[in-house]
């Protein structure tokens, strides 16, 4: 199998290698350790110069890096790993929060490439491979925020890596390494975000398909993976068990299973119109050409049709990558036909598919294919990184609207905290949403850090908590008297579960021209929350809030 595919792949330099860029560089691999390393500083740069503030998902991600854990609510934990150890050594500033997204996806490209190099031997595809995924739009996105998807595309790079290693070493012994690194990868890339589990469903539905993949299996090989990846994964299992099952729960509540709302008789249980809204939306993440190439050569390679070499090699390597890649695709396109689905909800699909990309352009010698992904998805990157360091540029584009999540939350915090110094000093600092509550803690750090200060509360809208700042840092009783309330989302409701409130007012804080966060403040007193709806487990519809 190897031999066949490293045979017919050193071939293909003469038609993208060859003639687009063989000219410039004799040595692939040396193009893309600079193509990569040169994107990665270029949006490590974008991060130091960016005015763009923590967008709340961030900033609750920081939030838990300030208390380590093996899990929390509502993701696995390495992401405030991953935060804790670069804060450490830069500070609390939002590009050092957010220095390890850039990083992870260079390490998922060159890993992408090795993955490559080991499947269809020395040649562009590796090198291709590398530009596909880094020039990715849903890259040039996570590059410059943190969240989970850049350490889960890292760790399941490595994984497709050592499932290639797995696959084509000649060996038991290598076999046996290669999937050892396969579980460990795999177990860490769970401990990122629970959609690792799509690559293990690919590995399982290659075994299933495939007799040269099943061959390539003995009893040590699978007790390493599995063992590895159990061991890595089990203390963030035994903190779920101690904690409710709080991230199994938060995650299928995200995906809207068995909420009220799905279950309301006037819903269909299945809307395949939103099917296709989904998949026009993976256009836009993986880009136009590339997710177009895996589309098609998907269809085509489960037809048995393949390219005009034939090569058995080739066609075994496009398998084992097509089993990868489709568990992500197809579970989060039926979620959108039945609930609802974000467009990132296939990203674990493009460590596999930009390999398989890659591998389809280079064989087809689609030089035109390849220089519009490469002209229009590098000029997206550019433009991105530009109104990523330079907001004001967004705004004169009429696009401000993609960066609003990302500013006034400073504001909102320094109008909170001058009202808590004026008047009554407050027993708590009350607010009524996440993103509010994650903001303050974190661009207020050092106010509420301070011996004496008020302590950080959230609101708690439901019968039971929704969210970390909910089940972490609840507003009870016992949290004093008087407490001010911070409220962007349900000012009239928080109201409602005090015997009265005075002192309100409402602060107006520009995003841009034409967008405002607006914050109600008040000084509730008397914290007596409401009996919540059984049904719905949300308070009685409130009273229109007045000033008092």
């Amino acid at each position: 199998m190897v031999k066949a595919g490293r045979a017919t792949a050193s071939r293909a330099p003469s038609g993208v290698g060859a003639g687009a860029w063989a000219s410039s560089c004799s040595d692939p691999w040396t193009l893309c350790l600079v193509l990569v390393f040169c994107l990665l500083a270029l949006r490590v740069a974008a991060l130091f110069v960016s005015p763009l503030e923590l967008y709340p998902d961030e900033a609750q991600y920081w939030v838990w890096s300030r208390r380590l854990g093996l899990g929390y609510f509502s993701k696995p934990p390495l992401i405030a790993w991953a935060i804790r150890i670069t804060s450490a050594i830069g500070g609390q500033d939002e590009a050092w929060v957010r220095l390890s997204a850039p990083v992870f996806h260079a390490v998922a490209a060159l890993a992408l490439a090795r993955a490559a190099v080991r499947l269809y031997g020395p040649g562009w595809i590796g090198l291709v491979t590398a530009v596909i995924y880094s020039l990715m739009p849903g890259v040039q996105l996570s590059s410059a925020v943190i969240a989970t998807d850049a350490p889960l595309m890292a760790f399941l790079a490595l994984a497709v890596w050592a499932y290639a290693a797995l696959m084509t070493a000649p060996e038991a012994r290598t076999r046996r390494r290669a999937a050892a690194c396969l579980g460990a990868a795999l177990g860490l890339a769970m401990l990122a975000k629970y959609a690792a589990v799509y690559v293990g469903l690919g590995v399982l539905l290659h075994a299933a398909v495939s007799a040269s993949a099943r061959r390539r299996w003995d009893p040590l090989s699978a007790l390493l993976a599995a063992g590895l990846f159990l061991l890595l994964l089990s203390p963030n299992l035994g903190w779920n068990l101690t904690h409710g099952l709080s991230t199994l729960a938060h995650t299928a509540d995200a995906a809207d299973w068995g909420s009220a709302e799905a279950a309301a008789p006037a819903r269909s249980l299945l809307d395949p119109r939103q099917a296709p809204g989904f998949l026009l939306s993976q256009f836009g993440v993986f880009g136009p050409v590339p997710f177009a190439v895996l589309l098609i050569g998907g269809v085509a390679l489960l037809r048995r049709k393949t390219d005009d070499a034939g090569a058995q090699g080739l066609r075994e390597a496009d398998l084992m990558l097509l089993c990868l890649a489709v568990p992500a695709l197809a579970v989060a396109l039926a979620e959108a036909a039945i609930a609802r689905a974000n467009a990132n909800w296939a990203a674990a699909a493009y460590a596999a598919g930009s390999i398989l990309a890659a591998a389809w352009l280079v064989r087809r010698r689609a030089d035109k294919a390849l220089a519009a992904t490469v002209v229009f998805q590098g000029l997206l990157a550019l433009v991105f990184l530009a109104m990523f360091a330079r907001p004001s540029l967004a705004d004169r584009a009429g696009l401000g609207n993609s960066v609003k999540r990302a500013r006034g939350w400073s504001e909102a915090t320094a109008a909170v905290l001058a009202r808590s110094r004026s008047g009554v000093r407050p027993d708590a600092v009350a607010a009524d949403d996440r993103f509010l509550f994650n903001a303050l803690a974190y661009y207020g750090r050092d106010d509420f850090a301070r011996p004496g200060a008020p302590p950080l509360r959230m609101w708690v809208r439901e019968v039971r908590a929704r969210n970390e700042a909910e089940a972490t840092a609840p507003l009870r009783a016992g949290d004093g008297a008087r407490v001010l309330v911070a409220a962007v989302s349900y000012p009239a409701e928080v109201a409602a579960d005090f015997t009265r409130h005075e002192r309100l007012e409402r602060r107006r804080l520009p995003l841009d021209s034409k967008r405002a966060l607006t914050v109600t403040l008040f000084d509730g007193l008397g914290f007596a929350p409401r009996p919540r709806n059984p049904r719905t487990g949300r308070p009685f519809p409130p009273p229109a809030l007045e000033p008092r």
